[in-house]
């Protein structure tokens, strides 16, 4: 039984094909880079995977279950986690408020209820510290304790990309997809982003799926590879034979 196995996802707006018979399978505790230019329906593809678009043909497994259509709660209850390219995060409030936000799905009682009775001997008390307890952990993990309680909005934007991942982690993802993790940033910050990735598949064994327009940073991160040209997929296999097919070197740098 295949980690997570994507076969023949086709997806269209219209008269428009975004993503056309795209096959493709994640190995468990690995990571998987999608490569492409802008346009190259990398990031249909993940909103096809966490249930924000619904695919027109083909099919999604993940551990054996079929995921393609469903909602994307149910799809991030059964384990997915997802960071956008464009920050989703609540600038107005603090760093581990945003982690909180994360956990969610693992709260029985409710976030903001739960938060409400932080201080009283009840369940959601309990849960509340617990769920407390995991995001200490994250903050740890992403060296992020010195900003906690800081707005987000107050923080650089390099800062706030790890707030992102780290809300992603507080999910307790079995897979973790980082849509274009890099976007903005400097080579320093995009190098330290990727030191991160490799040691949260190395140190905890998470399974990443990577969408990254830096093709260098995503052929050096990733066990296997995937690159996507209008929609159509023109190559796939280890990062050097992906990195070297013409195709994929005509996508990038033109005819010429």
């Amino acid at each position: 039984m295949s980690f997570f196995s994507v076969q023949g996802l086709t997806k269209r707006f219209g008269g428009l094909t975004a993503l056309d018979d795209v096959s493709f399978e994640v190995e468990k505790g690995s990571i998987f880079s999608v490569i492409g230019p802008n346009g190259s329906g990398k990031s249909t593809a993940f909103n096809c995977i966490n249930g924000i678009y619904k695919p027109t043909a083909g099919s999604i497994h993940f551990q054996g279950n079929k995921i393609s259509g469903l909602s994307p709660s149910r799809i991030a209850r059964m384990g997915l986690a997802r960071t956008f390219q464009n920050i989703e995060l609540f600038a107005s409030e603090t760093t581990v408020d945003n982690l909180m936000l994360g956990r969610h799905q693992h709260m029985s009682t409710g976030l903001w209820r739960g938060m409400a009775m932080l201080g009283r001997r009840t369940w959601a008390a309990r849960e509340e510290i617990e769920n407390r307890e995991h995001v200490e952990q994250v903050l740890e993990t992403l060296e992020l304790e010195a900003v906690r309680n800081r707005p987000v909005s107050e923080l650089p934007y390099g800062t706030q990309k790890r707030v992102e991942l780290g809300r992603a982690l507080a999910m307790e993802p079995l897979l973790l997809l980082v849509d274009e993790p890099t976007a903005g940033m400097n080579p320093e910050e995009r190098a330290d982003i990727g030191e991160r990735l490799r040691k949260l598949r190395d140190d905890l064994g998470l399974t990443i799926l990577l969408i990254e327009h830096h093709m260098q940073l995503a052929i050096g991160l990733a066990d296997r590879v995937l690159a996507l040209n209008f929609g159509r997929p023109i190559a796939l296999g280890p990062p050097d034979e992906v990195q070297s097919h013409p195709e994929v070197v005509k996508a990038y740098l033109g005819d010429g």
